[in-house]
């Protein structure tokens, strides 16, 4: 168990050496060089990489779940864009795709790990979750048709995490905005009453309702 001060400053640490190393080559010293802590220092606090990682799952989970809270002031339908944007996030964002790298090295690892597989899955459910949310919401609120929001909400993770996943392995950038169209023009397209739009990309996202809130965006 750690004080707050120095788990924050240990997982933003942790997010700078993964965008840096890739989990791969990942060691306990490249994480504690981002901060000001020595490398026993982070064991006083952790007992292994492995923990440090598992905190980190965690830490992630709670940022988002955070984001998602700030997101409720605007519309459904902008915040399935959002949602949708923060998948597909522009390929020139290095530092992004340098952390969503390292991400897909840690998930390659969960079929061995129970511990990493335990934690994506709630992460899978925070995220299922939180499309179905928006989708009933849009449902009570008039702006989208009647539709089973747990089974679209299947549809568009698989649509934008395969999108994602050949971007990071195929170098296919193109994909990410083929998928983005795809979804506008055929999933959510069919969705929308009459009247309404799907915003066009970057016209709202999680980064900057944070930023409306006064969090910090990073």
């Amino acid at each position: 168990m750690t004080d707050e001060s120095a788990r924050d400053e240990i997982m933003t640490a942790t997010y700078e050496a993964l965008c840096e190393h890739g989990y791969t080559e990942l060691t306990t010293q490249a994480i504690a060089d981002q901060t000001d802590k020595s490398k026993s220092l982070l064991f006083y606090h952790y007992d292994s990489k492995d923990d440090i990682i598992s905190a980190f799952f965690d830490f992630l989970l709670e940022h988002f779940d955070e984001r998602l809270a700030a997101s409720q002031e605007v519309s459904p339908v902008e915040r399935l864009a959002a949602l949708v944007d923060w998948f597909l996030y522009d390929p020139d964002d290095d530092e992004r795709a340098s952390f969503h790298t390292a991400m897909l090295e840690l998930r390659a690892q969960a079929p061995y790990d129970e511990r990493f597989q335990a934690h994506l899955r709630r992460s899978d459910d925070a995220l299922r979750a939180a499309f179905e949310d928006i989708l009933r919401d849009g449902l009570e609120a008039g702006v989208f048709r009647d539709h089973d929001p747990a089974e679209t909400a299947t549809v568009l993770i698989a649509a934008l995490d395969g999108a994602r996943i050949r971007q990071l392995t195929m170098g296919r950038d193109a994909y990410l905005e083929e998928v983005r169209s795809g979804v506008a023009n055929v999933v959510v397209a069919d969705l929308l009453v009459e009247g309404e739009s799907f915003p066009e990309r970057g016209a709202v996202s999680l980064e900057a309702v944070d930023a409306a809130a006064g969090d910090d965006p990073e």
